[in-house]
């Protein structure tokens, strides 16, 4: 293990007799040595091509004097917003200021600012207006094009715009940001760099590109949400290292390029990548604050692979990773493995062992590696492609030979299993039983996200009659080894397709099921993902349906609060979630009801009666005639009484 860290000070480069780096990193998450964290990943592989590369992680940004502490870099600055969209990290679904930041000393919220890659990267040519300046990371890949911003509620330039950048890394950057420091310490300007893949750049010139494709400009996608379907359709559907072409986008009196993506990388160079002399911690500077909580969740977990065609629309992986697996070999992981073991704070436990999606071990079908993943078709989700591949054999020996490295009691599974994809595999029951006996503590996290069919059509997975069979399986197998252990399934609310009546089919599965959720995911817009152009557009853009969409916040907060229907804080919002939906058979005490009726609004119905009664007659009213055309309602009035009294007698009989 190395016990040096990346520059992050003057006094780091004298210790080190450096007068000048090549490279100054700017990231908006505090540093974490470790290959989870970006701004570690991409240092480390420049510093292993013999780069002098310094790290300024979450600067000042009101001062220009925070971004120079390293001195004016010789050949270039990367700059990237850290694991996470700024926006997400600092706002929720309803666009509320977060209260913590995982990726922050001491989960300290406030600490980077809003798109933290135009500030950070408009601060610095501020500072040094004639060096380089390269983004990436996640913010920049998936706002690479004119894009639907949630926050603002508007369609924005691509980021290389406003950040006024030279150079958009996008995608996972090894192969391409090594390309673009080889060429800067050759002496090549950016311009003559356009040829490398997996970059974006702008031009005030024409293209003239062959084997190029142009998508409606930002003015029209702004301007009309057909416009902006048929852009993202085109963006989506050239995502492929082996036959996308150059996408041109133009912006005003400007053109966005954006190159083909780069090639994947090779198992020999994830495993290298990977084995870098990464410290595995966070920089000793945050010890006072209790460190960075980012880390606990991947400090003992192993990063097998990358990539993931398991198309969940809401999820801009695909996007930003590619749906071709890439993956690294056993020995390299049984290596970091027995490595892990000698870290302060192994207590014998490797909490996961994946990516994305730990069970996608390798390409969904062989015909990927030579021309890529299919344009128009799915490998699994909603379908399933008659020529994937589902063998976990390999997964599987991965486990067993981990699993009997020294000082490894447990290896755990929590990056998520695509359990659809399980159950395709003939030999399925041969890893659940593995899977329940060695990698299982209890509960196991699976993510059907809806019940209803059209919703999970609409959200490219699986219906939710393939979690009831592998429910059936995974019970079995668990009743087969005498052990009670659970699915902990994770729903998804208001996300488009979604409508009332839909989030209350979800509850009532949650009711038949016996299931509390004690966390909700709402539906987030964020840009990049399939689901953020339905959620903007209000159509499907590969196609061209009309999609509903939840947009109002009530709404948002009744389908959220129909999933935890049992929490007496909801009461009210499902109530009326219930009426809205023509739901009021779910109002009651049979066994089916969701919640119980409101006694309080009866209560007050019946004071309103006697209220206006009294005042009736102060007004010298037909007192017969007032009484003989309430006593209808009176008698209702006592009716529902007497039901109810009724209805709770038979409850506490059940509650016997």
């Amino acid at each position: 293990m190395s016990t040096e860290f990346l520059v992050t000070s003057r006094k780091d480069m004298e210790e080190r007799g450096w007068d000048q780096l090549d490279f100054v990193y700017v990231n908006g998450d505090a540093y974490v040595d470790h290959p989870g964290f970006a701004a570690a990943l991409i240092g480390r592989m420049l510093e292993s091509r013999g780069y002098r590369v310094g790290l300024i992680s979450q600067p000042d940004w009101h001062d220009v004097e925070a971004f120079k502490i390293l001195g004016k870099p010789r050949l270039g600055i990367l700059i990237t917003a850290g694991n996470l969209d700024s926006m997400l990290s600092e706002k929720t679904a309803a666009k509320k200021i977060r209260n913590t930041d995982s990726y922050s000393p001491g989960g300290k919220a406030g600490r980077r600012p809003e798109r933290a890659t135009i500030v950070y990267a408009n601060r610095m040519r501020e500072a040094y207006k004639d060096v380089p300046i390269i983004i990436g990371g996640i913010e920049a890949s998936l706002r690479r094009f004119a894009h639907y911003d949630y926050w603002s509620d508007k369609v924005r330039h691509s980021m290389l715009l406003d950040s006024k950048a030279d150079i958009l890394s996008y995608g996972m950057g090894e192969h391409s940001v090594a390309q673009i420091a080889d060429a800067l310490a050759e002496g090549k300007t950016t311009a003559e760099m356009y040829n490398i893949r997996g970059i974006c750049y702008v031009t005030s010139k024409m293209p003239n590109i062959k084997d190029s494709v142009f998508c409606p400009s930002y003015e029209e996608v702004k301007a009309d949400k057909h416009k902006f379907a048929e852009a993202f359709k085109i963006q989506y559907e050239e995502q492929d290292p082996f036959y996308g072409k150059t996408i041109i986008q133009p912006s005003e009196n400007r053109f966005v390029v954006q190159t083909p993506p780069a090639e994947p990388l090779t198992t020999a160079e994830m495993d290298a990548i990977y084995e870098l002399p990464f410290t595995r911690r966070w920089h000793p500077d945050y010890d006072e604050d209790g460190g960075v909580p980012a880390l606990q969740e991947v400090q003992f977990s192993l990063t097998s692979q990358r990539g993931c065609f398991g198309h969940c629309h809401f999820c801009a992986i695909a996007s930003h990773q590619g749906r071709i697996i890439q993956h690294r070999s056993h020995e390299s992981l049984i290596r970091e493995a027995e490595h892990m073991t000698t870290l302060e704070g192994f207590k014998g436990y490797i909490h996961d062992v994946g990516g994305p999606t730990a069970n996608f071990r390798h390409v969904a079908c062989r015909k990927q590696l030579t021309a890529g993943a299919c344009r128009n078709k799915h490998c699994i989700g909603s379908e399933t492609c008659m020529r994937l591949d589902p063998s976990h054999a390999d997964y599987l020996s991965l486990l067993r030979k981990i699993r009997k490295v020294k000082k490894v009691k447990k290896v755990f599974v929590r990056s998520g299993l695509r359990y659809d994809y399980l159950l395709e595999d003939p030999n399925n029951r041969e890893f659940i039983k593995e899977l329940c006996e060695f990698h299982v503590s209890g509960q196991l996290k699976v993510a059907p996200e809806h019940a209803a069919k059209h919703v999970t059509d609409m959200m490219g997975k699986a219906g939710i009659d393939t979690f009831y069979k592998f429910k059936d399986v995974f019970d079995d197998v668990n009743r087969e080894l005498g052990k009670k252990q659970y699915l902990v399934p994770y729903f998804m609310s208001s996300h488009p397709g979604c409508t009332l009546q839909d989030a209350v089919t979800l509850a009532e599965f949650l009711r038949d099921m016996h299931m509390q959720p004690e966390q909700v995911q709402d539906f987030i817009p964020t840009p990049g993902s399939l689901s953020t152009a339905m959620y903007y557009t209000g159509m499907n853009p590969l196609t061209g349906e009309k999609v509903y969409v939840a947009r109002r916040q009530e709404e948002k907060a009744m389908q959220r609060a129909l999933m935890q229907y049992k929490n007496p804080a909801n009461y009210d919002t499902v109530h009326k979630a219930l009426c809205l939906a023509g739901r009021r058979d779910l109002i009651g005490f049979g066994p089916k009801c969701l919640i119980a009726p409101r006694r309080k609004a009866e209560a007050k119905e019946r004071r309103d009666y006697k209220g206006a009664r009294k005042s009736r007659t102060s007004q010298g009213q037909d007192i017969h005639k007032s009484e003989g055309r309430q006593s209808g309602r009176m008698n209702s009035v006592k009716g529902t009484r007497r039901q109810g009294g009724r209805f709770s007698q038979n409850r506490k009989t059940a509650r016997r």
